[in-house]
């Protein structure tokens, strides 16, 4: 489900302001992209992003290497996530929904920035292609796959914003997979503050299930 642009003001001063973000976008080096650690919805490689903000929480080093991006960024209401998402040619993100507890509340927004031709995403039963200096917003909830089949990469800015139009609990609470699990405990927290470690403590005390399966995969993988 796609939403109208024009339902979200912030959107003007992204597309008014394209070219500088893809200029900060363009002045980062390959490794500083990381693979998205879900795996499973891409395959071994293909899928790569840098990130400015994760469920809610500033990430430091991201928003140092792009400060005009955040800026323009942080004036989006409800900001919960932004980065940038890169797809290598011949990549396909397969049919998905995003995390219960927390897609279900939140938007997505997409703002082309390196956008080649041959490259779509489907939201439900409509397919759009991205366009350079350009916005669509959808519903995360919605089944949704994206791929690129051109010989070049395809990278959007990435954004969830609460939902204006739905009523939302106070706290978020996503249910996380597995494999995003294992690599926030194991990749993304040991380099984190305080305060990060203790929302993730927080988060495993009222997701004790989700936690086992993911130390049981851990476990599996390691004595398969």
């Amino acid at each position: 489900m796609f939403y109208a642009t024009e339902l979200f003001p912030f959107t003007t001063s992204l597309e008014q302001n394209w070219r500088v973000i893809r200029s900060e976008l363009h002045a980062l080096s390959t490794s500083e992209f990381i693979d998205w650690p879900e795996h499973s919805l891409y395959g071994d490689h293909g899928w790569e992003t840098f990130g400015l903000y994760a469920f809610g929480q500033r990430q430091a080093e991201g928003c140092a290497r792009c400060p005009q991006t955040e800026g323009l960024v942080r004036k989006i209401p409800g900001l919960m996530m932004a980065g940038f998402s890169r797809l290598a040619p011949g990549a396909h993100i397969v049919p998905h929904c995003g995390y219960e507890g927390y897609s279900g509340y939140v938007l997505r927004l997409h703002l082309g920035l390196d956008i080649p031709e041959d490259c779509a995403i489907r939201v439900g039963p409509e397919i759009r292609t991205w366009q350079e200096g350009r916005c669509f917003v959808f519903d995360d909830a919605t089944e949704h796959e994206a791929w690129n089949k051109s010989p070049r990469q395809r990278t959007v800015l990435l954004c969830d914003f609460l939902n204006p139009l739905r009523k939302r609990p106070l706290v978020l609470n996503p249910k996380f997979t597995p494999e995003l699990i294992r690599y926030i405990e194991t990749d993304y927290l040991p380099s984190r503050g305080l305060g990060q470690r203790l929302i993730w403590h927080l988060w495993k005390l009222t997701n004790p299930s989700l936690v086992r399966q993911a130390r049981a995969n851990v476990a599996r993988d390691r004595y398969s």
